[in-house]
């Protein structure tokens, strides 16, 4: 028999960087742009224009490399737990290294930054030890999104 020690969290989140490209479509992507740099690569080599070869075959290592360098971090994200007495904000890097961080719910303020459109450019919780930003990562709309439900919860949470 098991018994559950700790009450549901009022709020939970898991915060991920937004990836439209799977890493399948990064390999045929990857070998459209192969393709495109050969035929016209061909053209020049057959024209005795052989340098013109290498410099194409960089952009497609170029391109890999961009593809390659935005893919890494995937595996990042933040996981934001809200109960009736603490918040627990997990950050996981690509890397996997893991941060855990505390905060009581009556410390600490949502600070939503604006631009002059009023879209949504930051999140910071206003602790004791200075501003925590969360969701860098995320698009302003999904910043506004999250901002408009974790501040409801967060009032919650004060009551």
């Amino acid at each position: 028999m098991t018994t559950k020690t700790q009450a549901e969290p009022i709020f939970a989140a898991k915060l991920t960087p937004h990836r439209s490209l799977s890493p399948r479509g990064r390999k045929i992507l990857v070998a459209v742009v192969a393709v495109g740099a050969a035929i016209p690569g061909l053209v020049f080599y057959s024209l005795g224009a052989w340098p013109i070869v290498g410099f194409m075959g960089l952009d497609v290592l170029a391109v890999y490399l961009a593809l390659r360098w935005s893919m890494r971090d995937a595996g990042r994200f933040e996981e934001v737990t809200l109960w009736p007495n603490k918040l627990q904000l997990r950050r996981v890097s690509p890397s996997g290294k893991e941060a855990v961080s505390h905060y009581d719910p009556h410390d600490i303020r949502l600070v939503v930054e604006r631009d002059y459109d009023e879209r949504t450019t930051g999140l910071n919780l206003k602790t004791r030890e200075g501003p925590v930003e969360i969701g860098s990562f995320l698009a302003a709309a999904e910043r506004a999104s999250f901002a408009q439900v974790f501040g409801r919860a967060l009032r919650k949470a004060r009551r």
